[in-house]
């Protein structure tokens, strides 16, 4: 049956029954067993006892329904789903989206916006942990920007030096026991017990904690950045360095980038950080390469160009990267020269592979960040690239992953020996065409770096957003030459690493250029067949050099309990942390296997441990046709159905090109926990209602519009709708809409434009034009790290509405993939069998 809904018969949507009536619980107390307080301090346990004991753990709780659960009344071969569409889980709140704090129990533990675990109890045995199908591990997002601009204390002990365990090199933190006096102290990681240095001793007070715990913010913080002493810095601190290699063909010079990138770029030279230290350079390229002098005694930079692509000479090796304070007016007439100078350029070739090359060859003693500006195929030289993806008849095939991984080795050992030589990478590519996504962006991948990508760029559309992205990427607070190492207690280890990095050694990834916008998963797994403690510890650490020049350590520290109960796993569940680690698992899955594969994957784990969790409860309660969940992991199956749903991994090839899909991969790969669960379930505001209210821009936050479910059953004709993923707007005409307020709102008739596409958004002098651009930056300053793209789309528009909203509106059935319904139907049938 096909229901008429909102103007779209054309969509099929799930018949709703009424759910059935709740089963009874049991009348015991809800919460018998279970986490307690810890027990008070002991004086002979030293400065943090409570520490090692940790919170009582029970055994599984009484008779009660402590789970939720979903009617399900379908039988199979039932056309009848039997499911409220409206009972469905949803994240409409942006409380869902952040992780649980344990301060309750540990209250030293770094904030969880640095360190989150997919859950916050760690499994005692190798036999529990069989059970537990979600991906075990955890989330670091090690320069998280604090949403109150909370300072991270800095702690500088002189000539001390950094207090460390002598067997494990954990540093210093809350959780360490002190005992002889304040003498020795117990590392809580691998439970040496080391010997105070002098300088650094304290005495205990009656409670065993040092007197001076308070006033020293690694004893008291789960967070802080140690100034590190000589014996870190193995070469002088390296500048901030920005190298800049700039397509110039005709195919960037028809997009208008190179004039939006040399703008940008002087508008921000102030703003760079480390000055006066901040040395910079240029390299341009078509099929030729073009250095550039910049040396302080010129008043015009001199050109120097290099044709001979296969044995590439430097000219003038010490004088193309040059510091920025010294060199500000050459700088300066470079930028401004920049666009005119290639602007009747017809040169169609991209020498991209010799150029990076010379870009590495310059920047090999120094380091530091290098941007790439790509808007063609890379066509001469090593690196050429070919057109891939245009022969259908591979897809689906063995030969399909292919297309996803890069094509020539080339990228990957240049990749390295970037990161070898300290040098970050971000891509910025520009095309209508073709570029090969793939393979620019093992660049990054491999660097720590970022992926950019500006499908059909053109000037007067993409302007704002590459202004903004590039100028966030030059002027936010960069980690350089940074190593990362995760520390855990005795028993546990993590096992593999997911996200932009070069991994050094089993634990330490190198990043040569790190910020705040960039997170690392990783996963955990037991060493002893039983573990006998009753807390793990955890210590994330940072080595750094800051653009002032100082080298630090950012150190993150948490406990977590451990547990003997399967059911305490699920409640402790982080579903934040789960579906990170599970996409940048699917993502990695889908670059060996074909895209249905990927979300099998996927399918296959949320069923796994749906049913084992079932089976804690079937035989107690009656749960019948009910599909049950911890309240934990609620969305679980939703954020399943939109990470198979996503651009990365849906579909064939008919509703994505390969760059795009590429792109997308490389982007959920480096988002943090936040914005990744915002990229996978956008939001859906009805803001007509609020345009037309005079107070639409009193309130600063964005907490009082209301989120709807990603369905057209939440569109009505008569209103007017933004979809927010993070990284775009489309903002929805329902064909109802009073002409009026779109005149207001667009500034010309709709009746007589016939492509939207072309219409950009701007102010207009009119009170309901300045609430919803007002709304617009509200939206924008709550998610700075990326501008979101205006694209206006009407109701009826096709095929632009279809690509733009409709495919996106994942709980709809659309293109032959499931919605929510028949997703969450779908999982059920399968927890059902074999149980």
């Amino acid at each position: 049956m096909q229901t008429v809904s909102q103007g779209y018969p054309y969509i099929s949507q799930a018949n709703s029954v009424p759910p059935i009536p709740p089963v009874q619980s049991y009348p015991f107390p809800s919460q018998q067993g279970g986490y307690r307080p810890p027990p008070p301090l002991a004086s002979s346990m030293g400065h943090m006892q409570h520490s090692s004991a940790g919170p009582s753990v029970g055994a599984i709780q009484d008779l009660v329904e402590d789970f939720s659960s979903l009617a399900v009344g379908s039988f199979p071969g039932s056309n009848d789903p039997g499911i409220d569409s409206k009972t469905l889980p949803r994240p409409l709140d942006d409380a869902d989206m952040e992780g649980k704090s344990s301060t309750e129990f540990y209250p030293f533990n770094c904030h969880p916006r640095y360190l989150r675990l997919t859950t916050n109890a760690i499994p005692n045995a190798q036999s529990l942990l069989s059970r537990w199908h979600l991906p075990l591990g955890a989330v670091v997002h090690p320069l998280a920007e604090s949403a109150d601009e909370e300072e991270v204390p800095t702690v500088y002990l002189g000539p001390i030096g950094i207090v460390r365990c002598r067997k494990c090199r954990t540093y210093v933190n809350p959780y360490v026991l002190f005992s002889e006096g304040g003498r020795n102290w117990r590392c809580n990681i691998c439970n040496l017990l080391n010997e105070v240095p002098g300088e650094y001793y304290a005495p205990l007070d009656a409670n065993g904690k040092r007197v001076d715990a308070e006033d020293r913010a690694e004893l008291s913080k789960g967070t802080v950045d140690f100034i590190a002493p000589t014996e870190y810095i193995v070469r002088p601190p390296m500048p901030p360095t920005y190298f800049f290699l700039i397509d110039v063909s005709i195919s960037a010079v028809k997009s208008g980038m190179i004039g939006i990138v040399a703008e940008t770029i002087k508008s921000c030279l102030d703003e760079l950080p480390g000055f006066p230290r901040t040395q910079i350079g240029f390299i341009t390229f078509d099929s030729t390469l073009h250095f550039y002098n910049m040396k302080s005694s010129l008043t015009q930079p001199q050109m120097m160009v290099e044709s001979d692509l296969d044995d590439i000479f430097l000219p003038l090796p010490d004088e193309l990267v040059v510091n920025l304070s010294e060199s500000r007016t050459v700088v300066d007439a470079f930028l401004d020269s920049l666009p005119c100078m290639f602007q009747d350029n017809l040169n169609v070739e991209s020498a991209f592979g010799p150029a990076l090359k010379a870009a590495a060859m310059v920047m090999s003693q120094l380091g530091g960040k290098l941007l790439i500006f790509q808007a063609a195929l890379p066509s001469l030289g090593v690196g050429r690239l070919r057109l891939r993806g245009d022969d259908i008849r591979i897809y689906g095939t063995e030969k399909e992953p292919e297309l996803r991984r890069p094509e020539d080795t080339f990228f990957r050992k240049m990749a390295a020996d970037l990161a070898q030589s300290q040098i970050g990478v971000n891509v910025y590519a520009f095309s209508d065409k073709y570029i090969d996504i793939a393979s620019l962006g093992t660049l990054a991948k491999y660097t720590g770096g970022q992926v950019y990508h500006y499908p059909s760029f053109t000037w007067a559309l993409h302007k704002e957003k590459l202004r903004h992205d590039l100028l966030r990427d030059l002027t936010r607070e960069t980690a350089w030459e940074a190593m990362l190492r995760i520390r855990c207690g005795k028993g546990v280890r993590f096992t593999s690493y997911h996200g932009h990095f070069m991994l050094r050694s089993s634990n330490l990834l190198a990043l040569p250029a790190v910020d705040c916008d960039k997170a690392f998963t990783m996963q955990l797994a037991l060493e002893e067949t039983l573990l006998t403690a009753q807390t793990v510890y955890f210590q994330v650490a940072l080595l750094y050099t800051s653009s002032s020049g100082e080298r630090r350590i950012r150190v993150h520290t948490a406990a977590v309990p451990v547990v003997s109960d399967l059911g305490e796993m699920y409640r402790r569940a982080d579903i934040g942390a789960t579906i990170s680690l599970l996409s940048r698992l699917a993502i990695e899955t889908s670059l060996s296997n074909k895209l249905e594969e990927a979300c099998r994957f996927v399918q296959q784990r949320i069923v796994k441990a749906l049913r084992e969790y079932r089976n804690l409860y079937s035989v107690q309660h009656r749960v019948g046709g009910r599909m049950i969940y911890p309240d934990s992991l609620k969305f679980l199956p939703l954020y399943g159905l939109t990470l198979c749903r996503s651009l990365a991994l849906r579909g064939v090839n008919i509703d994505a090109q390969l760059d795009d899909r590429c792109a997308a991969g490389y982007t959920i790969m480096t988002l943090p926990i936040k914005k990744l669960l915002k990229f996978l379930y956008p939001s859906l505001i009805r803001i007509d209602e609020y345009i037309l209210k005079a107070s639409a821009n009193s309130d600063g936050s964005r907490n009082h519009f209301k989120m709807l479910p990603l369905s057209v059953e939440s569109l009505d004709p008569s209103g007017l709708y933004i979809y927010d993923d993070g990284f775009r707007f489309v903002i929805w005409f329902g064909s109802r809409l009073s002409s009026d307020l779109v005149t207001k709102l667009v500034g010309v008739d709709f009746s007589t434009l016939t492509d939207l596409s072309k219409v950009t958004l701007c102010e207009h002098d009119n009170d309901a034009s300045k609430n919803l651009m007002g709304i617009i930056k509200r939206f924008r300053v709550a998610s700075s790290s990326s501008y979101q793209l205006c694209h206006l789309v009407r109701q009826g528009e096709q095929p632009r509405e279809g690509s733009l909203l409709l495919a996106n509106l994942v709980e709809d059935r659309t293109y032959g993939a499931n919605g929510y319904v028949e997703w969450i139907q779908q999982i059920h049938q399968q927890v059902q069998q074999n149980l």
